[in-house]
């Protein structure tokens, strides 16, 4: 999906999350509204990545650990190389030891480890350079083949991996 900012881009993600309610039209997951779905079966089915990932104080390994609490390590090493990520260094207080790219590649790790077969993706390169987003990207392109991925963008480099673009204009998708 692309449009301008302040198009409704990340509001439409949001109402997929049912962060908010659908006061018009309607919102559906594989043919029904979000808002009869249960909540956690709707958090088990999708994935949110925002460009500003939430940390807490503590290592990589276990800020991933929250989008599968029994994740194996091979399942961790494995979310990690799609997203281009390491896994042991510490993160200081909500993360501040880290760059914006990397807070974004440890969301989409974390997205990665959820396994979620609905991927919500806002803005999920937008802090990296070109080699990281590459590796991203092929790994989007290879692991979520049997996923229903919504990628957000201003990037033509990251729509490229798009089957179908769509524009959003003052709410209106088309």
């Amino acid at each position: 999906i692309t449009g301008r900012s302040g198009s409704g881009k990340s509001t439409l993600l949001k109402l997929f999350m049912r962060f908010w309610p659908v006061t018009e039209g309607k919102v559906t997951a594989s043919g029904k509204s979000v808002d009869e779905i249960n909540t956690e079966n709707l958090r088990d089915m999708e994935s949110f990545v925002t460009q500003q990932t939430h940390l807490f104080h503590d290592s990589i390994r276990k800020n991933l650990c929250i989008a599968k609490l029994d994740a194996t390590e091979e399942e961790i090493i494995a979310a990690c190389k799609k997203a281009s990520k390491g896994y042991d260094t510490e993160v200081g207080e909500l993360g501040d030891t880290l760059s914006g790219g990397e807070r974004q590649r440890l969301g989409l790790a974390r997205a990665f480890l959820h396994n979620a077969p609905f991927l919500l993706l806002d803005e999920p390169t937008s802090n990296l350079d070109s080699l990281n987003e590459a590796v991203i990207l092929k790994a989007l392109q290879t692991e979520c083949q049997d996923k229903t991925v919504i990628l957000v963008s201003h990037r033509k480099s990251t729509m490229g991996i798009a089957d179908t673009v769509y524009s959003v204009e003052r709410g209106r998708l088309s």
